[in-house]
């Protein structure tokens, strides 16, 4: 008889955001006649730019003939592509990213968890908390997350507090660790560090050998100055840094499916007889093995994406869901509620009034209000007592579900 992993029953029965489905559905069938309005699970809402649109027809054409046919193509992902993410998304602000250090995926939340396989079960892992659940479930797997604590956090992973108290920005690790995940702009919180501030985790990363894993999934969203796109911006990244990037949020790629990540060929770990070995041939040799590439025709839409109607139209898509953002916190903070997030970042973390824990005042929203957000505890120890919603909803929903708040009055009247 097969043995499983043991490591996986360890992990709680579902994903957060299937618990959230789960519970909405449940409603749902209780109360068929109420209208919901979905703000939680970070989902787009509008439609793939015309010019992706275009590209995709294109392509798709181009496969029904025998000299524009594409079977298998390059498991890193076709040189176009990565030759327009270098242009595109690095050239411009000074970063010179090899197209060779770049592979195609489909999607960053893949590569987010896959990366990990290229470490030993002895590393110990640093996470922002609260923190995108991919980065600890997916170490949980793979057998370094210790046991289960009873703050609902882990025994072999290295927590950094992301608190009111500091501004939601974590302190250097007390105790060094060897890979630390950095997801900026913040999924939940919303925030972002200054260069000074994100030179000081690069230069940290270096003094003590620490690997960054830098997840920039939302940088398209980065509307002040002086706040690094990619880690690459600050000196001596390429030496310790690996970069997820992808389409799904600035270009709707939610349903297409594509991302990337970087690997320079300077970023370094140490094998078990001390040889310091470059992490690239071996994430080559993963996907290689494991992964047969993103489509073609996808490719070729997101190369469209790089184009001067494709940049104008991603323009067009942040700018609507960063004013849906700013509807968010306007209507919450005229209700009383402490906010964050929101000014950078698709995401509004809010601090749940009256003590409430997450869970509770998530169905104080649904039950109440109709409206459907995520409990802060699904993010980690640090994300009890806070609620993220995110501004990917349509503009008429997003302004109804204020409405719908700015109705309620203030939040002490919420539950009655």
């Amino acid at each position: 008889m097969a043995q499983i992993n043991d490591d996986y029953l360890k992990l709680s029965g579902s994903y957060l955001f299937a618990d959230i489905a789960h519970k909405v559905s449940a409603y749902r069938e209780k109360h068929p006649e109420t209208e919901l309005i979905r703000l939680g699970i970070g989902d787009v809402t509008r439609p793939l730019p015309p010019s992706v649109i275009r590209a995709l027809h294109k392509a798709v054409d181009e496969q029904a003939t025998a000299e524009g046919f594409r079977g298998y193509g390059p498991e890193q992902g076709y040189r176009f592509l990565r030759e327009a993410i270098a242009e595109g998304d690095f050239a411009p602000r000074g970063v010179a990213v090899d197209p060779d250090d770049i592979f195609v995926s489909d999607g960053a939340k893949c590569d987010l968890g896959n990366f990990q396989e290229l470490f030993g079960r002895e590393n110990v892992v640093a996470v922002t908390d609260p923190v995108y659940p991919v980065y600890v479930d997916s170490n949980v797997m793979g057998g370094r997350a210790g046991t289960p604590a009873e703050n609902g956090g882990w025994s072999g992973i290295e927590y950094l507090p992301c608190t009111a108290e500091n501004g939601f920005v974590p302190a250097l690790p007390l105790k060094r660790p060897d890979v630390i995940y950095l997801c900026l702009p913040n999924n939940p919180t919303g925030t972002t560090l200054k260069r000074a501030e994100l030179q000081r985790w690069v230069d940290y990363a270096r003094a003590n050998q620490c690997l960054i894993l830098f997840d920039a999934a939302y940088e398209a969203y980065i509307r002040e100055d002086g706040i690094p796109h990619s880690i690459y911006e600050l000196e001596g990244a390429e030496e310790v840094a690996v970069e997820f990037r992808s389409f799904s949020k600035p270009a709707g790629f939610t349903g297409l499916r594509c991302g990337y990540v970087v690997v320079p060929e300077t970023v370094k770990a140490r094998a078990a007889d001390g040889r310091m070995m470059p992490l690239k041939p071996l994430w080559n040799r993963r996907q290689t093995t494991k992964y047969n590439g993103c489509p073609y025709i996808v490719q070729r839409a997101a190369e469209a994406v790089y184009s001067p109607e494709g940049r104008r139209e991603v323009r067009d898509n942040v700018d609507y869901y960063m004013k849906n953002a700013a509807t968010i916190r306007d209507g919450l903070r005229a209700a009383g509620l402490d906010v964050y997030g929101g000014v950078n970042a698709p995401y509004i973390w809010l601090k749940t009034p009256g003590g409430m824990d997450s869970w509770r005042f998530f169905e104080v929203l649904l039950e109440g209000l109709g409206i459907v957000g995520t409990p802060g505890v699904g993010f980690g120890p640090n994300g009890e007592g806070y609620f993220r919603l995110t501004a990917f909803g349509s503009q008429e929903n997003t302004q109804k579900a204020m409405r719908r708040i700015a109705e309620a009055g203030h939040w002490s009247s919420w539950e009655k």
